[in-house]
């Protein structure tokens, strides 16, 4: 797919972000821990939503798309197995693991794919699901998990995971007692899941702490439940705003969710009007230079870190980006360059020198960001 954008002008106007994809993918996966139907609403349309609802399908889950809300009927009988051809197109499909063990005491996931972003392995999921008493094989590409009931444990992430809190998350609401994971991730898309799989019956405590504690319980029910606006959609739009000395509101955005954000925002210079679900950005002139350090939240975001280097690019000195999440995530900075930017990377670290504009010109995008 090819875009032609003509710049030059200052963006003005109202936009209203999607629901979270982060937050749709492992609910939609979480939804299959109960034999009763659930309705999730406020899901973006877009392709890794569709391609986990061919995943559920494709182990034996009705699933239903209507408008902005997606129908999911696990029913009674599940494939444990879910094909290679669908996994491999998207690594948030390995979180049905989870769900399956709970449901059927087995199953066979292929290893994930999905993603150019750095290393990203499954083998935080399965040390969890290893404490709680699953006996993990990998056998020809796909882990292949068997637990005739999951035990309640004490789990710590060496490293606080979305993926890997999510999934041992969900087991543990199947498990036998009470698990306990600590270093857990803290994002609000780990709070929306356990949310969810509290309004299905489930006992998880903790959720947006790096504590998250869950009580194991026999049986979920089916739920109807709205997630989280895009903290990352909403940021890029209010950066957009600001690159182009514009003036944007943003609705359907919950503010506290992107506090980092907001902040560089404000000390890059931009005004800032922030209403209970929605921000008003607007930017007097070129920002004033800032440093950035991505973390896991609450820290800056890694994905929001690409698009606010492009407005430091244009900014009144030097800046400095270092990344710290993921690897391989500086591939925006070439096509920069080429539109005039002057960015050095030196290992996970980029020197942005800001220029008054940037050119237009055929460029490459790398990667989502």
């Amino acid at each position: 797919m090819s875009l032609l954008i003509r710049g030059g002008k200052p963006l003005r106007g109202t936009v209203r972000c999607d629901g979270a994809k982060n937050a749709a993918l492992p609910i939609m996966a979480g939804a299959i821990l109960s034999e009763d139907i659930s309705i999730i609403d406020n899901v973006p349309h877009l392709r890794d939503v569709e391609t986990m609802s061919n995943v559920l399908r494709s182990i034996g889950a009705s699933v239903r798309v209507r408008g902005n809300s997606v129908l999911i009927n696990p029913g009674k009988r599940l494939r444990n197995e879910a094909p290679y051809d669908l996994v491999r197109m998207m690594r948030a499909s390995f979180l049905i693991m989870g769900p399956l063990l709970v449901r059927l005491g087995v199953a066979s996931v292929p290893l994930p794919g999905g993603c150019a972003i750095g290393q990203r392995p499954v083998d935080l999921h399965l040390k969890g699901f290893q404490a709680m008493g699953a006996e993990i094989s990998v056998e020809g590409g796909f882990v292949k998990a068997r637990a005739d009931k999951l035990k309640g444990a004490e789990i710590y992430l060496d490293v606080p995971s979305v993926g890997a809190t999510e999934n041992i998350m969900m087991a543990a609401v199947g498990a036998e007692g009470v698990t306990v994971i600590e270093n857990a991730a803290q994002e609000p898309e780990i709070v929306d899941l356990a949310n969810f799989l509290n309004s299905m019956g489930a006992e998880v405590t903790g959720a947006g702490t790096s504590r998250v504690k869950v009580e194991g319980v026999k049986k979920l029910t089916g739920t109807r439940y709205s997630i989280i606006p895009d903290r990352i959609e909403a940021s890029t739009y209010l950066i957009a705003g600001a690159i182009t000395r514009g003036k944007v509101m943003v609705e359907n955005v919950i503010p506290t969710h992107i506090r980092s954000v907001l902040a560089k925002l404000k000390e890059c210079g931009a005004y800032l009007l922030e209403g209970p679900r929605s921000v008003e950005i607007e930017m007097p002139s070129r920002p004033a230079p800032v440093n950035i350090k991505t973390l896991p939240y609450p820290g800056f975001p890694t994905d929001v870190q690409a698009p606010f280097m492009s407005l430091l690019a244009l900014g009144q000195g030097m800046s400095l980006i270092s990344e710290t999440v993921f690897e391989n995530r500086f591939n925006h900075a070439e096509e920069l360059i080429r539109m005039g930017a002057k960015v050095k990377i030196e290992d996970s670290n980029a020197i942005v020198e800001g220029v008054p504009k940037l050119s237009g010109a055929s460029l490459q995008a790398t990667d989502l960001r």
